[in-house]
């Protein structure tokens, strides 16, 4: 990927990244909206606020120089990455501009020790990286058949109250040409031009791929946190979009995709929100293989924010081999079978350790939890999948 000139300067970054990172990132943000203010449309500004971006990115640089020799290593993470980017129009022309405001973060953070052979490293390296994603993204460009930044009008059919806090949204395509092919896992980049001028592009989860004029996604308000902003896009959503709305939104993308097409038994577990993409596969394997074994395991905090009760209720009856288990941290009197407390494998039905895929959903702590439950109850490595994005996704990598 690098020359040997070089890599011994990017290995003897390693600490150095793992060290200064988020001051590097933290700068290297700064200074390029200042330079280049109309990036920030492209950005999630929420999680500028929170620090999470700058983690996340710093962390994307340290996993890159940890593993610069291990393409194998980088391989997963570069795909989950250009999906994303794809899905929010990020051009060949912005990696010069990113690539020149990092190399200069890095110089301003590291000072005298920022000389110049190692900065000419980091430029090789950047550079190489910065190719390989803009190959990578011009093919899915070209194979999803859009431009950069393209979206496609969408008229919404169907707003759904899904629980306390969710909603589900259908739409069809305005031009009512076919819409996108899709799979469960993906999701569709939804657009939203604020009064004021700005713009911000949130990524929701399809939550049913079965209808083959419309898509449904669900989302989630998000509200204000100690230290967290509410979120713009998803309050806007609640507040604003109805029945005979238009929305601006992506063709789906996203390689998280439990496999729904299979005989293979398959366990599907989730918590909060995460439940979108799981019952969006539930639907699909209803649709294609009533009779395979699905184990379909979801937390909430109580009944009224449990979304998608009536989704699971029909897969049930369509299903005979389905099994569904729910946790409540809140039980009430009037809650029918259903388990008290977090989300327990130990409290899951038995299922073939090394013949059905895992693939969870949720929050970090909720993943993170299950993820080590599963492999000490003896479930393979390679057969848990979660949909993660962020600084968590590059673990296995710090």
């Amino acid at each position: 990927m690098i020359s040997a000139a070089s890599r011994p300067y990017i290995d003897a970054s390693v600490p150095v990244l793992r060290e200064h990172g988020v001051a590097i990132t933290t700068t290297f943000y700064r200074t390029m909206f200042a330079a280049h203010p109309e990036l920030s449309n492209l950005f999630n500004m929420g999680n500028q606020a929170t620090g999470a971006q700058q983690q996340s990115l710093a962390s994307a640089v340290f996993a890159y120089a940890a593993n610069i020799g291990d393409p194998s290593a980088l391989a997963p993470v570069i795909e989950r990455i250009v999906h994303k980017h794809v899905s929010i129009g990020i051009r060949a022309e912005h990696y010069p501009i990113v690539g020149r405001h990092l190399l200069g973060a890095i110089a301003s953070t590291l000072g005298d020790a920022a000389t110049p052979p190692l900065l000419a490293a980091w430029d090789e390296a950047y550079h190489a990286l910065a190719t390989l994603f803009i190959e990578a993204e011009r093919a899915m460009y070209a194979k999803a058949g859009i431009t950069p930044g393209q979206r496609r009008a969408m008229r919404v059919t169907e707003v759904t109250q899904e629980s306390a806090d969710v909603v589900s949204i259908r739409m069809s395509p305005e031009d009512g040409a076919p819409v996108a092919t899709s799979k469960p896992g993906q999701y569709l980049s939804v657009q939203v031009d604020f009064a004021d001028g700005h713009r911000q592009i949130r990524q929701y989860s399809l939550s049913d791929t079965t209808q083959p004029d419309s898509l449904r996604i669900s989302v989630k308000r998000e509200a204000a946190g100690a230290g967290t902003p509410a979120g713009e896009v998803s309050n806007w959503i609640h507040d604003n979009v109805r029945v005979g709305s238009v929305l601006q939104v992506s063709p789906p993308f996203g390689d998280f995709a439990p496999e729904s097409e299979s005989d293979e038994p398959v366990v599907l577990l989730s918590a909060g929100v995460g439940i979108t993409p799981m019952i969006a596969a539930l639907k699909r394997i209803a649709q294609v293989n009533p009779q395979r074994r699905v184990i379909f395991a979801h937390a909430a905090r109580n009944a009224a924010h449990h979304a998608h009760q009536l989704d699971m209720a029909a897969a049930h009856k369509a299903m005979p081999h389905l099994q569904l288990i729910t946790f409540y941290e809140e039980v009430s009197a009037h809650d029918c079978g259903v388990l008290p407390g977090w989300m327990d494998v130990a409290r899951l039905p038995a299922w073939p350790r090394s013949e059905a895929n895992v693939y969870m959903c949720g929050p970090l702590p909720f993943m993170q939890a299950q993820w080590l439950a599963l492999v000490g109850a003896g479930v393979p490595v390679t057969r848990l999948h979660r949909e993660v994005f962020g600084p968590d996704m590059l673990d296995h990598l710090l």
